[in-house]
């Protein structure tokens, strides 16, 4: 079976999009410094969400672009809720989650893996291994310009 997934990300980091370089630069839930990744989402708007829940400004919302991805699903390896330590939500993310996404990055375990998300449990969030020799299988969409809705960032009392 075919999947879509979505990548969004600010428009200057366009040329580095698929390289992993983000993530092992400034490490996320799956993966610690130094180990490239490409985090992508089941679905467009639970990209927006991963994304507005590491925005600090509502001053970059206009700067972003999204990238479809289309893959088959024997490309990944999927982990439900009940494969994961406890703690897999925890904010800030636990080093239990680094350890199974590095056990999985540098053992080239799949080149997907395929996790709950940890805003919306029941969708699922795409880690890309770059470095995977299956990677190529990946069919990386066109680029087009995604614009967050302000109301987004409003701040409620």
């Amino acid at each position: 079976m075919k999947i879509t997934a979505w990548r969004i990300l600010q428009a200057r980091h366009l040329p580095c999009a698929f390289t992993g370089q983000g993530a092992r630069d400034y490490p996320g839930r799956w993966n610690k410094r130094g180990t490239p990744v490409v985090y992508t989402a089941g679905s467009l708007s639970l990209a927006a969400m991963e994304m507005l829940a590491h925005l600090g400004s509502a001053d970059v919302l206009n700067l972003y672009m999204s990238i479809p991805i289309r893959f088959d699903d024997s490309l990944c390896r999927q982990l439900a809720i009940a494969d994961l330590p406890a703690d897999w939500a925890a904010d800030p993310a636990p080093a239990s989650t680094r350890a199974v996404g590095e056990k999985w990055a540098n053992d080239a375990l799949s080149a997907i893996l395929a996790v709950p998300s940890a805003i919306i449990q029941i969708e699922t969030v795409f880690i890309l291994n770059p470095v995977h020799p299956d990677f190529s299988k990946i069919a990386i969409g066109d680029a087009s310009e995604f614009r967050f809705d302000p109301r987004l960032l409003k701040a409620k009392p």
